[in-house]
């Protein structure tokens, strides 16, 4: 039987296993907490421990401060992690959270902490591959949200919820700062094998940047698309599948 902790602010588990054979870590994407993953372990088996990881400034822990650079949200992170990789573990991110999985897979493999059994990248272009759009973390207000409509993300009704919206914003611009001050370096690969997955339609990110992720892993490397933009994972048509390629490159038998 796994070793059981307390889980902490960063690292949640809504649905904690009593065997789990691995610990699925999911990133969320800029502006996200960590409920939408919160279904996601009603849909994989017993042996897959979903553990969403919360960051500041969101949700449950919305009086901290959001992080504005990657350095410092690593090391964080990674201190908070090391109590829950006594088991084989694996890293999901989408849009922001896949940059900040896999700068922590590097962040890990540098402190020759054990490396995730797979990087799953979602949303995300590969590192090495220049931003074909303008930052926008820094726009004056009316120019960001109507950049942020452009992505697909906030539902239009959210202009309705102005005190909302406004409380949202200092997070949502500490997150697109994480990833457009991001400075690429290149390194060794990653001993972990790599699925990289996107929307067909995803005006961000395309199959050729999803692609070029192959570079970065000695191991196992999966390049998949599904119907949808930017968000495609938030579309219920795809759950399932998704779910399943989780299973499938985890080499766990689904449920379903």
């Amino acid at each position: 039987m796994a070793i059981k902790h307390p889980f902490n602010d960063w690292v949640t588990c809504p649905f904690p296993r009593l065997q789990p054979v691995v610990r699925l870590f999911c990133f969320p994407y800029a502006g996200g907490g960590a409920s939408i993953f919160r279904s996601w372990a009603t849909g994989l088996p017993e042996a897959i421990e979903v553990c969403p990881i919360q960051l500041s400034g969101r949700e449950n822990r919305w009086r901290e401060p959001p992080h504005e650079t990657l350095e410092p949200l690593l090391a964080a992170l990674a201190h908070a992690l090391y109590p829950f990789i006594n088991l084989p573990f694996a890293f999901w991110g989408h849009s922001m959270g896949a940059l900040i999985a896999y700068e922590l897979a590097h962040y890990f493999q540098k402190l020759q902490y054990p490396s995730p059994n797979r990087l799953f990248i979602s949303g995300h272009r590969a590192p090495q591959c220049p931003n074909r759009h303008e930052p926008i973390h820094q726009l004056p207000e009316s120019e960001f949200i109507v950049r942020l409509f452009q992505y697909g993300g906030i539902p239009k009704q959210a202009l309705n919820e102005q005190e909302l919206f406004k409380f949202l914003m200092p997070t949502l611009r500490a997150d697109f700062s994480v990833t457009e001050r991001h400075s690429y370096k290149p390194g060794v690969p990653l001993n972990c094998s790599i699925s990289a997955v996107g929307g067909t339609d995803d005006p961000y990110v395309n199959q050729e940047e999803l692609i070029a992720w192959e570079i970065h892993t000695r191991g196992e490397f999966k390049c998949r698309t599904l119907p949808g933009n930017h968000f495609f994972i938030r579309e219920t048509h795809n759950k399932k599948q998704l779910l399943r390629f989780i299973c499938d490159d985890l080499m766990i038998r689904c449920t379903e």
